[in-house]
């Protein structure tokens, strides 16, 4: 067998079963974190949680089915390494870089929930509170 097939057979591998592991571990414990964000609302939570998964899937197997093509053949064992772990580099930065970015946007969103919070006042402004 072609050792380029052999490379590339491993990176899908490998691939696809880093990107199946990380989906599940940030659905997983995301769910609290989410239900956090969305004050309570655990069905939303879940559906927002649902449809991350649903897009994390689609980002990142699509850039692993694009990043399959090689840059020519692969001559000996040694050049099968250093194409898995170039490839290999650079979907775990990938995947990295995503699961930032979505802890970053859902904590935005936390924070302005918190502040619209703390600005209601914890008395009607016609009420009076006795001392």
């Amino acid at each position: 067998m072609d050792r380029t097939v052999v490379a590339y057979v491993i990176y899908l591998v490998v691939s696809i079963a880093l990107t199946v592991w990380v989906a599940r571990t940030l659905s997983r414990n995301g769910r609290i974190f989410l239900a956090d964000v969305l004050r309570g609302n655990e069905k939303l939570a879940e559906a927002v949680n649902h449809l991350l998964v649903v897009g994390f899937y689609l980002v990142n197997l699509g850039f692993v089915a694009l990043y399959l093509s090689g840059d020519g053949t692969i001559e000996d064992t040694r050049g099968v390494f250093e194409a898995l772990s170039t490839k290999l580099g650079v979907v775990l930065l990938v995947l990295g870089v995503m699961h930032l970015a979505n802890v970053y946007v859902l904590n935005r969103i936390r924070r302005r929930g918190a502040m619209e919070r703390e600005q209601v006042p914890p008395v009607a402004p016609q009420d009076w509170v006795r001392a």
